[in-house]
């Protein structure tokens, strides 16, 4: 077992065994590294001006696969056996990279102090580009807003910015694998035993870690939870993250599961049932489920961004407990089963039962959630989600919805439904589904089910809307998933 974190940073090695693993990467490049360039502006991964580059070594891969993350909420623990490229990292030598070139001859930084995250997360489209393979020569319009969701500029340079993206010859920006000399770096990771890494920061100040843990194999990580029960379990560490820069969280005992073998493995068994590891990263689930569920690949491509989607876990929305949590109305009305394990062995919970309140889980202490299972829709069930939010790109729900139908010819046999952001959790809508029960798939079935739904939710006023728009919004998306839906079904 190791007792210290060991990560690279450009061309550096680096190893963490005290406190400072609970730091931020950004505090740790800034504070230690001197490494300035890499800003922090909302300390909440909004803004994409901490953005980095992070390359982690993949089963069956001869080479560091990289993403791009914002490293003002990724912790150091989440980093062992990584290499971390920033800004200055992407130069060679004294010369500007291709990329920071462009920015430079398209005018693409104003006041300067985004234009860091821009070019890393530009990095980043370039190095999915190479990995895709597509053969274009330049990233499209479409890509780059895409790929740039995640990056804010205040002094509103986005059209100079998108023309340096455009501008760029693809095949002129190498890869990192072939900045970097890949093979001494690779070899000083696979050096490192694959095994748990334990941290004792003993003698730390009260207010600091004291412990984290970072286990191989789920049975160590729930004898670890068994034996720390007030251990804050850790996987993507998205919202944790935008806790502790807020003060409002200082976790002394971490339980990390970034490690974790297979913690993120998807499969599809021959029945159609799909089964999501819960370390399961959002950008992994986008890429192994959005061919065959369009409906999860539309809502996905709103969750957070490119930088958030590499980071934050389909596990951790689930056990954060969020009514408003984008990933749960699909869940519910696709009657998802939860597998649970604990030293007694493993369980499993539907999803809707899962919640017992604002907050509060059917998990018990020594419990983790492992994994989560659910049956893709057949040729006569028809799924429709709804993510409703003030902007696009990159903000939190005003309401969701879930709705799915099972058909006999014209008429419903069974349906599902879902709201978030109408009460202290999401929702099943028992009495709506109930009454479309035997009726046509029609508009005025699904509206007056709407009227029945309304009846069905407790929404409160807050910053983001108030109780009446939110009410009348679950009744019009009956409507809405009935249009929606409606070609679709008169080409079946």
């Amino acid at each position: 077992m190791r007792n210290s974190l060991v990560f690279y940073i450009n061309d550096s090695p680096h190893e963490i065994g005290d406190h400072r693993a609970g730091w931020t990467l950004a505090e740790y490049l800034r504070n230690t590294c001197h490494l300035m360039a890499t800003k922090v502006v909302c300390a909440e991964g909004d803004c994409g001006s901490c953005t980095v580059l992070v390359g982690r070594m993949q089963t069956n891969c001869d080479e560091l696969v990289y993403q791009p993350l914002d490293s003002c909420i990724v912790f150091l623990f989440q980093l062992d056996r990584t290499h971390v490229v920033t800004v200055e990292g992407l130069m060679h030598g004294d010369q500007l990279s291709p990329v920071q070139q462009a920015m430079v001859d398209c005018h693409g930084s104003q006041c300067g102090f985004c234009t860091p995250g821009f070019v890393a997360a530009l990095h980043g489209l370039v190095e999915q580009h190479h990995a895709q393979c597509n053969g274009e020569a330049t990233l499209a319009d479409e890509e780059l807003r895409y790929g740039l969701s995640g990056n804010l500029c205040r002094c509103t340079g986005y059209s100079q910015i998108l023309e340096a993206g455009k501008s760029i010859s693809l095949a002129q920006v190498p890869r990192l694998a072939e900045q970097f000399d890949q093979r001494p770096l690779l070899d000083a990771l696979r050096s490192l035993p694959a095994e748990p890494v334990h941290l004792r920061c003993n003698g730390t100040p009260e207010e600091e870690l004291s412990e984290v843990f970072l286990p191989r194999q789920l049975a160590e990580a729930v004898r670890f939870k068994t034996e720390h029960p007030d251990a804050k379990v850790v996987a993507g560490a998205t919202d944790i993250g935008v806790q502790r820069n807020h003060g409002k969280f200082s976790p002394r005992v971490i339980l990390s599961l970034s490690d974790l073998v297979d913690f993120d493995a998807i499969t599809l068994d021959e029945e159609d049932h799909l089964h999501i590891g819960a370390g399961a990263t959002w950008s992994e689930v986008l890429a192994n489920v959005g061919d065959r569920l369009p409906e999860v690949r539309q809502i996905l491509r709103r969750f957070g961004s490119p930088q958030i989607r590499n980071l934050a876990t389909i596990g951790g929305n689930i056990v954060n407990a969020s009514p408003i949590a984008d990933s749960l109305p699909l869940l519910y009305v696709l009657d998802a089963q939860l597998e649970l394990i604990g030293p007694s062995g493993s369980r499993t919970v539907a999803v809707d039962q899962f919640y017992l309140g604002y907050k509060q889980l059917e998990l018990a202490a020594d419990e983790l959630l492992a994994a989560i299972h659910f049956a893709l829709p057949r040729n006569d069930e028809r799924l429709k989600l709804y993510k409703v939010s003030k902007r696009r790109d990159l903000d939190i729900s005003t309401a969701t919805a879930g709705f799915w139908f099972r058909l006999d010819g014209d008429v419903i046999a069974s349906a599902r439904f879902a709201a978030g952001g109408v009460g202290p959790t999401v929702v099943r809508l028992p009495l709506a589904e109930a009454f479309v029960v035997g009726k046509p798939f029609d508009d005025a079935t699904l509206r007056e089910a709407g009227r029945v739904a309304r009846t069905e939710v407790r929404p409160i006023t807050d910053v983001r809307s108030d109780a009446a728009y939110r009410a009348q919004l679950v009744e019009n998306l009956f409507a809405k998933a009935f249009f929606e839906l409606s070609p679709e079904l008169a080409t079946v």
